[in-house]
């Protein structure tokens, strides 16, 4: 049974892999992104909460963003399995998960922390050519990732749950790399 957690930065290309890799392992792949998007879109009790919050320009609160995915994880798909790209991405959050995991009977999770330079993800987000992809938005994106999501690769790497895959290569070695060391 695979759970995984992908960590990262924006542009170390977790969406990408995590995508492969759910393909590969015919689980789902959860990004919370998504998960917001499709409950805003499907009008859903809780997306319609997210979409004030959305629609005012605020970042939406931890509770929501939990509630979403606590609701993502009971749903009959992901009992076998599933990797989670964008949650937790702090350390409050790792424990809510951790919390929930055990509820759901669904522990025994691992983490992959997809590593790479900042001027490796800056060049990749700038080459991607979207709008709000200036370099002065992408460095600080990046300090709120060092800030408040790279405790996570303490938190977890005490735990013994971490495993660090270098994302500084192509697109094919990373999922090759990827694949070895969640197999093993």
């Amino acid at each position: 049974m695979t759970r995984l957690i992908f960590l990262g930065p924006p542009g170390a290309g977790k969406g990408t892999q995590a995508q492969t890799l759910a393909e590969h392992l015919s689980i789902p792949h959860i990004s919370t992104g998504e998960i917001l998007r499709q409950a805003m879109k499907e009008q859903t009790h809780l997306g319609i909460k997210a979409q004030g919050y959305v629609d005012s320009g605020e970042l939406v609160p931890d509770q929501l963003v939990q509630d979403l995915v606590q609701e993502r994880l009971n749903q009959p798909d992901a009992k076998n399995g599933w990797i989670l790209d964008g949650f937790p991405r702090k350390v409050t959050q790792a424990g809510f998960l951790e919390k929930l995991l055990e509820e759901i009977h669904q522990s025994g999770e691992r983490v992959v922390n997809l590593d790479a330079p900042d001027e490796v993800v800056i060049a990749r987000l700038l080459a991607r050519g979207r709008k709000d992809d200036t370099e002065e938005v992408i460095r600080r994106r990046l300090e709120v990732y060092r800030a408040e999501t790279a405790p996570l690769i303490n938190y977890y790497g005490d735990r013994k749950k971490l495993l660090t895959v270098n994302g500084n290569q192509s697109q094919e070695d990373v999922t090759s790399e990827l694949q070895k060391v969640i197999v093993s």
